[in-house]
């Protein structure tokens, strides 16, 4: 298995404000852009390992499954459809290390580990700690941040138990890159429309947030042979997402209520905990451990600043539109042990667990004033239809063997078998193998099966988007409606992967690894294009939904594959007179195509309609950069340190709504600087900037800018953000 490892001081020098944004910018094999998307998609940062599903990475905190998130990204862009874990509601300060697994972590891990793994390893401290504060800004002068966290340890008892705790609270300021506003703003007549200021608009920016984040790490030893641990993570976050600005000469604007025209809002109010208990101990000759695991995401919905033109002069101005809520309980056994034969020259690693998991799907009625009619504008409650509560029971077992053939040639044999209640019972498993030419160089190559089956998300969500002369749905993909536009079974992800790598450590403190991969995922997890026009909307409204025009639903619609590769590479230099370098370089190239596609339902054919067009594709594949690079320096002399990276990302295309052409995305080069110095031995001062050069994405052309409210002046998921540079001023306390 290739593991990448990267330190918590890594992530804190990246000067990234959360765990997913430092993640990103010290891995060239992850993407994650500063905002992926617009509406609930803002909410929410995401990541893709190797160009995948941001579904498709199984996240692991102190070797456990974490939760998945309750934010479902139902708009388009790179986590169209997903619902993935919020790692970002993890203290950077509790890090001591990440790892990123890219083989084999299907049968080690989950079998949802399609693309890989990441294991996020808190601190193991029995003393000392930290205090860091932080402020940063861009240099359009908005987006002001500001950011403390720290943490602080202590021995419990004398025999290495430890009380490790860390928090972190951050305030971010909104940016905002939207063009002017080019409509109508007053009624016809009215003097202010020539005038009024048109920078009214606010949707193209990173939103208005402030989270605040806790931890503990615990292990108490109870004898020799045993130990009693916890971990244990809570998260509260707001934030305000500005949507299309509404001018009192709209149609859907009570100039009553907001006679100079509004900017709606949409507010998420999020609650995440998380606790992981259990005793480790040897017994019979096995190491054991027994845990249970408990994870909640509450999130609950508000739009603000609208009206529901509905009621007229009787609409509220703030509406409570619901929540989204969910849970994983999990309870397991894991045992480990080495068995030494005279068959073989080293001693074989027997690793084996079972698991029960439970997890939970939750969505809420929002109040009424916020659906009925046209609803709040720009983002109506959930319906009483959407209201659901679903589960499901998981039973997983797995088993693991590390042996070696002989003195240098090792392999490793892997199998899971997981029973999904109303879904399917898989077995999936992994063969690697590597062989040690010398202390120094050494190939290897693996085959894994994964299997990723849909979230309760995917299967059960349900949104209704009223607009004044049509409606949009989301339906879950059991539901009547969807049934009769053609939607079978939802079923899950197959993965097979393969591999082939090289380690080398060619000199002293210079270390390589390369790697070529391919991974095949039949029946991608994907929404299908909106599907409209008369006949849709003749099903629709026998299915009960009326005055519905246009409808989607989750399903299986392709079958993809990825061809790819990647490169990681450091060497430290020590001198005597020069301080010490550390160079480092990683590259990381994925293509993704559509291998084949499945058959569109014959409801949808006889419309002349196809279930997955060139739009939702193109989201699929090509919104994430096929390729990255990452070049850094780094330099310690005395009390001096200086670091210098430079990244390259990929061209992409953005692809504003499915009737704008596309817009093709130029590779961009960013360069990110820091320089610290050591005040005192425990006092360090830090000034840096990201984005050095204030790189911003190719503009879009102004005829595609005009037919979207002259908003979009640029893609609003660039893998690098939209918002220029940052700089930011860093002050570090030890003890």
């Amino acid at each position: 298995m290739q593991v990448t490892v990267i330190s918590g001081a890594q992530l804190m020098a990246t000067g990234q404000t959360n765990v997913m944004s430092a993640l990103a910018q010290a891995s060239a094999a992850i993407t994650a852009p500063p905002q992926p998307g617009v509406g609930n998609n803002a909410f929410v940062q995401t990541m893709q390992l190797r160009g995948q599903s941001a579904d498709d990475t199984l996240i692991l905190v102190n070797g456990h499954r974490r939760h998945i998130g309750a934010n479902f990204n139902a708009n388009a862009g790179p986590n169209w459809g997903t619902e993935p874990v919020d790692i970002s509601l993890i203290p950077i300060s509790a890090i001591d290390h990440i790892e990123v697994m890219t083989e084999g972590a299907s049968a080690l891990y989950g079998q949802d580990a399609l693309a890989g793994a990441v294991n996020i390893v808190l601190k193991q401290k029995t003393h000392g700690g930290s205090v860091n504060l932080q402020n940063s800004g861009y240099y359009a002068g908005d987006g002001q941040g500001l950011n403390g966290y720290g943490d602080y340890a202590f021995a419990l008892g004398r025999n290495g138990g430890y009380l490790d705790l860390a928090a972190q609270v951050t305030h971010q300021q909104p940016t905002n890159r939207t063009g002017l506003f080019v409509g109508q703003l007053y009624p016809v007549g009215n003097p202010l429309n020539a005038t009024a200021s048109r920078d009214v608009q606010r949707i193209l920016g990173i939103p208005k947030s402030t989270m605040e984040t806790l931890s503990e790490t615990m292990s108490l030893p109870l004898d020799r042979n045993a130990s009693l641990y916890s971990t244990s993570t809570f998260g509260h976050r707001r934030v305000d997402v500005a949507e299309t600005y509404r001018s009192a000469a709209n149609s859907l604007t009570n100039s009553t209520l907001w006679p100079y025209g509004a900017i709606p809002y949409i507010f998420m109010d999020q609650y995440d905990f998380e606790t992981d208990n259990g005793i480790k101990a040897e017994k019979f000759g096995f190491a054991w451990d027994l845990y249970a695991n408990y994870g909640r995401d509450d999130q609950a919905y508000s739009t603000v600043h609208s009206n529901n033109i509905t009621l007229g002069d009787a609409s509220p101005r703030d509406f409570r539109d619901g929540s989204a809520i969910t849970g994983q309980f999990s309870t397991g056994l894991r045992g480990s042990r080495l068995f030494r034969t005279a068959l073989l020259p080293r001693p074989v690693a027997l690793r084996f667990g079972g698991e029960y998991r439970r997890d939970t799907f939750q969505m809420t009625e929002g109040e009424t004033a916020s659906w009925i009619g046209l609803g709040a504008t720009d983002h109506a409650g959930n319906v009483p239809m959407a209201a659901t509560q679903r589960g499901r029971d998981v039973y997983d077992g797995n088993v693991n063997l590390d042996l070696y053939a002989t003195r240098n040639w090792e392999w490793t044999l892997g199998g899971r078998a997981v029973s999904y209640t109303h879904l399917a019972t898989v077995e999936t498993g992994s063969i690697g193998t590597r062989y040690n030419f010398n202390r120094n160089w050494a190939i290897r190559a693996g085959v894994n099966s994964g299997y990723r089956p849909p979230t309760l998300g995917q299967t059960y969500y349900f949104y209704s988007a009223p607009f004044a002369t049509y409606s949009v749905d989301q339906l879950p993909n059991s539901s009547p409606a969807a049934k009769a536009l053609g939607a079978g079974s939802i079923k899950g992800e197959y993965s097979t992967s393969y591999s082939i790598g090289i380690d080398a450590t060619p000199l002293e403190n210079w270390h390589l690894t390369g790697n070529l991969y391919y991974i095949s995922i039949n029946d991608r997890l994907a929404s299908t294009t909106t599907l409209g026009g008369p006949d849709v909307a003749r099903i629709l409204e026998a299915s009960g939904l009326h005055n519905v025009t246009y409808a989607s639903y989750y399903t299986n619609p392709v079958n993809t594959h990825t061809y790819g590769g990647d490169i990681e590479t450091g060497y430290t230099l020590h001198t005597n007179a020069s301080g010490t370098f550390r160079f480092d370089f990683s590259f990381n190239y994925s293509d993704n195509e559509i291998r084949s596609d499945n058959r569109t339902p014959p409801v949808l054919s006889a419309m002349g309609l196809s279930s997955f067009n060139t739009y939702a594709a193109e989201m699929l594949l090509h919104s994430a950069p096929k390729n990255r690079e990452n070049l850094s320096v780094g330099w310690t002399f005395g009390k001096w340190n200086l670091f210098v990276q430079e990244q390259r990302f990929g061209s992409t295309i953005f692809l504003a709504s499915p009737t704008s052409p596309p817009v093709a995305q130029n590779p961009a080069f960013l360069t990110n600087l820091s320089v610290s110095y050591q005040i005192m031995p425990r006092w360090t001062v830090t000034a840096g900037a990201n984005n050095l050069g204030n790189k911003y994405p190719t503009r879009v052309p102004p005829p595609i800018i005009k037919s979207l409210f002259n908003a979009y002046k640029y893609s609003y998921y660039s893998p690098y953000g939209f918002n220029g540079g940052m700089y930011y001023v860093q002050t570090a306390f030890t003890f």
